[in-house]
């Protein structure tokens, strides 16, 4: 796969990440550098942590002496096996490969992994982790013995990283030290350009430099993306691997990357209406009811049935955001659950779920914490997970003691499933200012003067749907998430909410500028000239919508062309 393939393909960024997101398209979408990531998009994932291949001259040596013998396999055709060590959303790759047609054998033991006639090893997750259920299961040797025989492998993501000797996060950390080269930062020093493992690399990508971005010798395999995350393109991965005679269903779109690819996001607001019916609704500046002497919650749809099609439209990815608690039934029986499982079928793009991840105590007194209904949400689907009101608190106690406590949902999660797997969501107001002096937070000079010809604005952030404003800035917000672990933020504005009137530009370039993790600009588009203006005036990684695509005013697919024909990259 050369660089320009590479880059003309779906994905998302996969990280430092215990459930991490990913794909490949049309240029792979990155987040800004920051931390660790195999491949990127992510479109965080856009959201996302990103690590960089580097070459190391140092060769690693095994003196391994595997005791385990592998029986006379009599698998079938049909059968892939699976090498699941707990971690993340497997779910997506496991439909992928039944959507192909394949079937699917888990590994329960290293014998497991000897006899299998294909593998394919998902890692998901934070490198140091994964290692260790490596080491402890016999996994590890097992399947350094099986990749050393040039048996049928791939591995995607964390499952590409640690074929090397080393990772720097959280360490270094040992890899399996099957292909010499270190895992690092994009923005670290350490890892010395060599020749060592030319031999392995089947193409690379830039960002900012030159990165590993797959590799293949023989039937080994392994890609720094997601393809189950990848729509059409990274199903024919798949497809290929498990089937090499197979052809391509659909020819990838050829072009010269230059640039890294903006991502276009469609949006669920997903709550029960007066019926108890689970419905896709949409607000104006967050007022979802009609106005009507009914009065009723605003229908815009079945939330599945419309992820559906925005994969077809060719959405980058999918956000579902829960705004109905739900706090009476136990978690096993959350109505988003559903639907994420549902949706992960048949939508082979990120998909990111919000609203309700906290810790909290049901109807029959049961108690969950936030990492317990996260990891619920990344094992129905989910491939990252949005955090509101809960990040704010937790910010304002960071700013406060000046001391990260470890015990917020945003620490905990990011900490076991990885930066990119964690999004804030920022619900901000713009409060005007005649002279910024007059607030202990950052303001901007406004482009539209406020009511009474003020030059400049703070925008004080919310929490409970924008029902009760705190005495923090998005500014400051920002920052201070960025520092606890988030991978990624979605900005939303409530002046801007269901006007039609375009993005906040001031507010997108303020934060976009101050964070070094990708920001999605939210709230307010109306037409396709308001995505290219938000993508050309600041740097936000991604924009979405949600009320124009589900009233078919703006098909995605007018958005993108109207950014190719922008001078944007897009994936088609």
């Amino acid at each position: 796969m050369s660089e320009d393939r590479c880059q003309d393909e779906r994905g998302t960024s996969c990280g430092n990440q215990m459930e991490a997101a990913a794909g490949i398209t049309s240029a792979p979408q990155f987040p800004k550098a920051s931390s660790y990531s195999s491949f990127s998009s992510a479109y965080s994932a856009g959201s996302h942590s990103l690590c960089s291949l580097q070459f190391n001259p140092l060769k690693f040596k095994h003196s391994r002496t595997l005791a385990i013998r592998a029986s006379v396999s009599t698998a079938d055709d049909s059968v892939v096996t699976l090498l699941d060590y707990g971690a993340g959303n497997v779910r997506s790759l496991r439909n992928a490969i039944r959507f192909l047609g394949f079937n699917i054998k888990d590994v329960q033991t290293p014998e497991d992994i000897l006899n299998a006639k294909r593998l394919i090893f998902p890692g998901v997750g934070a490198f140091a982790p994964a290692m260790d259920v490596l080491n402890k299961t016999g996994n590890g040797e097992a399947l350094c013995s099986y990749i050393e025989q040039d048996r049928p492998f791939l591995g995607i993501c964390l499952g590409l990283q640690l074929l090397f000797e080393s990772s720097e996060e959280n360490g270094p950390v040992k890899g399996l030290g099957l292909i010499p080269g270190i895992v690092g930062r994009f923005d670290s020093s350490n890892g010395i350009r060599s020749d060592d493992n030319t031999e392995w690399v089947s193409s690379t990508c830039n960002y900012g430099d030159n990165f590993i971005a797959s590799i293949r010798r023989g039937n080994v395999h392994a890609v720094q993306f997601h393809p189950e995350k990848s729509g059409d393109v990274g199903l024919s991965v798949l497809r290929r691997f498990l089937n090499p005679k197979s052809e391509m269903t659909k020819k990838p779109a050829q072009g010269k990357a230059s640039k890294l690819a903006k991502r276009v996001i469609a949006c669920l607001d997903v709550r029960t209406n007066d019926k108890g019916d689970l419905v896709v609704t949409k607000g104006d500046q967050y007022d979802v009811r009609e106005h009507t002497k009914e009065n009723e919650v605003r229908n815009l749809g079945k939330p599945v049935d419309l992820a559906g099609q925005y994969y077809k439209d060719g959405a980058d990815e999918v956000s579902f955001l829960n705004i109905t608690g739900f706090r009476d039934f136990p978690l096993g029986d959350l109505p988003m659950l559903q639907v994420l499982r549902h949706a992960s079928e048949n939508v082979f793009v990120p998909l990111t779920v919000g609203g309700g991840i906290r810790d909290f105590t049901d109807a029959n007194g049961r108690y969950y914490s936030s990492l317990e209904v996260a990891a619920e949400y990344f094992r129905s689907g989910a491939d990252k997970i949005s955090i509101g009101s809960d990040a704010v608190y937790a910010a304002e106690e960071y700013l406060k003691t000046k001391v990260k406590s470890g015990k917020s949902s945003l620490e905990q999660i990011s900490r076991v499933y990885g930066n990119q797997a964690v999004v804030v969501s920022i619900d901000p107001r713009r409060v005007y200012l005649k002279d910024p002096k007059d607030v202990e937070f950052k303001s901007t000079r406004v482009k539209n003067p406020g009511p009474n010809g003020e030059q400049y604005a703070w925008y004080q952030c919310t929490v409970n749907g924008g029902r009760e404003g705190r005495q923090i800035g998005a500014y400051e917000l920002a920052k201070a998430v960025e520092e606890l672990g988030a991978g990624e933020i979605l900005l939303n504005c409530i002046d801007c909410d269901g006007q039609g009137k375009g993005f906040d530009i001031d507010l997108v370039k303020l934060i976009s500028d101050a964070v070094s993790i990708p920001v999605i600009a939210s709230s307010g588009a109306g037409a396709v000239e308001h995505f290219s203006e938000v993508f050309s005036k600041t740097n936000a990684s991604a924009a979405l919508a949600a009320g124009i695509f589900h009233r078919k005013e703006v098909p995605i697919q007018s958005v993108k062309e109207h950014l190719l024909h922008e001078g944007i990259e897009v994936r088609m």
